[in-house]
C-alpha cells in the first residue's frame, strides 16, 4: 500500500486526507481540517490564502512519513496575482464579491463567440469577468503572473509555475476545442495573455517539496526501517478543480450515467468525449469543462447545500438531522424556489437578511405558500433542489444525446437521505449515493496512478471504488 496526501480545499473548509492505495485496497483517513472563511476588508471580500497555506503545511505535518505523493484540488475561478519577483500581490478576491455585477453583460455585448470558443457557462464570477472587473487596478497593472488557487499553493510547495487544465477550463479563457489558452479572446476583452502560465495535465509531476517545506512539515520522504523508502516527496497535478476530482470519484459502471456532485454547489451533468457547442446548449447555459483523461464534464452549476448551510446559520442551536426528520413529513412541493436566483448567492452580511427570510420573500413574491417553520424551509429547499436536478439532467440528455440510466450523487449531499430519495422520485431513476469523499478519492486515485500504485483507465479506477467504498441505492417511489 502506498500513502499519498490529498489536499482538498472547499469554500468553507480545507482538509488533508491520507489515501492508502494498492493491492485492490483503497482507504482514506482525514488527518487535518481547517476553516476557510472569507474576510471583508475595505468593502471587498477576500480569501485568506496564507491561512490556507498554513493549514496545508499543518496537514502535511499531520500526514507524516512516508508520503509517495501530494496533490491539491480546490474550488474554481479564483486566482492570485504575482509580481515579477514571485511575490503575492494581496489576498485573492472571493468569487462572491460584488465587483463583477454587470460585467458579464458588458463582455457579452463585445464578444459574440464566447461560448463557441470556451464552451463555458456564463456565471457572473467566472475568471474572465473578474479580470475585466479588475482592469486598471494597481494590482493587475503590475502583475506578472496569474495562478489559480491550487497552482498558487503548488508554487509555494515546489516552485513550479503551471496551470492544470481541468481548472483552467473553468476560467472562460481556455479554448475548449484546442485545449490551449484563448489568447485572441483575451486580447479582445483587454486581458493580458502573458499573465497565464503553461498548461499541465492531471498526473503530471509538478516538482518535489522544497527544502523549506520539508523543514516546516518534518517530512523526509523516508519510510520505516527496512522499507527502502527514501527520497524526495513529489507533488503531482490531479484534477485540480474539485469537481474534476469528484467526477473521477463517481463509481459508475459503464457510460450511461448522470452525476450530481453536491456540496456548497451542485454540479449536475454527464461525462462526454467531446464538447457540445450548439446555440441551444449556450442558451441553456451548460458548461463544457475539461475532465481527467481528455473527458468533457458537460454540466450546469446549480445551487447546493449553501442554502441549508446559510439557513442553519440563521437558526442557532439547530441541528440538520432532526430538521430533516421533520421535513420528511411536510407536504411535498407546497412551495418551491429557484435555487439559482441571485438573491441567494451572497452570504448574510447584515444587509441582505438571513437566508430563511430571503426564501420566504421569494415564495411570497411568487404567490406561493410561505414557509414559516425551519422544517418547512428545509423541505422547500430540498424539493427545489431535486426539481432543479431533474430539469438539468433532462436537458443534459437532450442536448448531448447521452442516455442516463442511473444518477450518481456524490459529495456531502450523499449523506442527506431525504434529498437522495426526492431526487430519485422526481427523476424517475435510481440514485446511487456515495461516496461522500468522492473529491478526495478522485484526487488520491490520480496520484496513485501517477506513481504506479494503480493502473488503467477511468473505468478501472471506478471499479476499485465500487469494491471499496460504501454506497446506497435509492429507487423511485
Amino acid at each position: 500500500m502506498r500513502r499519498v496526501a490529498a489536499v482538498d480545499l472547499g469554500a468553507s473548509s480545507g482538509r488533508v486526507v491520507v489515501g492508502e492505495v494498492g493491492a485492490g485496497g483503497l482507504a482514506l483517513t482525514e488527518v487535518h481540517r481547517f476553516p476557510n472563511g472569507p474576510v471583508r476588508l475595505g468593502g471587498t471580500l477576500h480569501w485568506d490564502v496564507l491561512a490556507l497555506y498554513r493549514g496545508v503545511l499543518d496537514g502535511l505535518r499531520a500526514a507524516g512519513d512516508p508520503l509517495a505523493s501530494v496533490g491539491i484540488d480546490s474550488w474554481a475561478v479564483d486566482y492570485g496575482l504575482l509580481d515579477r519577483s514571485g511575490a503575492l500581490l494581496g489576498n485573492p478576491v472571493h468569487y462572491r464579491d460584488s465587483r463583477t455585477e454587470g460585467v458579464a453583460e458588458r463582455v457579452l455585448s463585445l464578444v459574440d463567440d464566447l461560448y463557441a470558443t470556451t464552451g463555458v457557462q456564463v456565471l457572473p464570477f467566472n475568471t474572465l469577468f473578474q479580470l475585466v472587473a479588475a482592469a486598471r487596478t494597481p494590482q493587475l497593472s503590475v502583475a506578472d503572473r496569474l495562478l489559480l488557487i491550487p497552482d498558487l499553493l503548488t508554487l509555494w510547495l515546489t516552485g513550479d509555475v503551471a496551470a492544470e487544465r481541468t481548472n483552467a477550463s473553468t476560467t472562460q479563457l481556455l479554448d475548449i476545442r484546442t485545449g490551449r489558452w484563448a489568447t485572441g479572446l483575451m486580447e479582445r476583452v483587454g486581458v493580458d495573455p502573458s499573465l497565464f502560465p503553461p498548461l499541465c495535465e492531471p498526473g503530471d509531476h509538478r516538482g518535489d517539496l522544497l527544502p523549506a517545506v520539508l523543514a516546516e512539515t518534518g517530512l523526509t520522504g523516508t519510510g520505516p526501517t527496512g522499507t527502502g523508502l527514501t527520497g524526495p516527496v513529489p507533488v503531482h497535478a490531479v484534477g485540480s478543480h474539485d469537481t474534476a476530482s469528484a467526477v473521477v470519484g463517481v463509481p459508475a459502471e459503464g457510460s450511461a450515467f448522470g452525476y450530481i456532485s453536491c456540496g456548497t454547489w451542485s454540479l449536475v451533468g454527464v461525462e462526454l468525449d467531446r464538447p457540445v457547442l450548439t446555440e441551444e446548449s449556450r442558451r441553456a447555459n451548460f458548461t463544457n469543462e475539461a475532465g481527467v483523461d481528455g473527458t468533457i464534464r458537460y454540466l450546469r452549476n446549480v445551487m447546493g447545500l449553501w442554502l441549508l448551510q446559510e439557513s442553519l446559520r440563521a437558526w442557532p442551536g439547530s441541528a440538520l438531522e432532526p430538521l430533516l426528520a421533520r421535513a420528511a413529513s411536510v407536504d411535498a412541493f407546497a412551495c418551491v424556489i429557484d435555487p439559482d436566483a441571485p438573491e441567494f448567492l451572497a452570504p448574510d452580511d447584515g444587509s441582505l437578511g438571513p437566508m430563511p427570510d430571503r426564501i420566504a420573500e421569494h415564495c411570497r413574491r411568487g404567490g406561493q405558500r410561505v414557509p414559516t417553520s425551519p422544517a418547512e424551509v428545509v423541505r422547500c429547499v430540498l424539493d427545489s433542489l431535486a426539481l432543479a436536478y431533474r430539469d438539468t439532467l433532462a436537458q443534459a440528455q437532450r442536448l448531448s444525446g447521452k442516455e442516463i440510466e442511473v444518477v450518481h450523487l456524490v459529495g456531502g449531499g450523499a449523506r442527506n437521505g431525504l434529498l437522495c430519495q426526492l431526487t430519485a422520485d422526481v427523476c424517475g431513476l435510481p440514485v446511487v449515493a456515495g461516496p461522500v469523499e468522492a473529491t478526495a478519492l478522485g484526487n488520491v486515485l490520480v496520484q496513485a496512478r501517477a506513481i504506479g500504485a494503480v493502473h488503467g483507465t477511468l473505468a478501472d479506477l471506478r471499479a476499485l471504488l465500487r469494491t471499496t467504498q460504501p454506497l446506497r441505492r435509492y429507487t423511485p417511489s
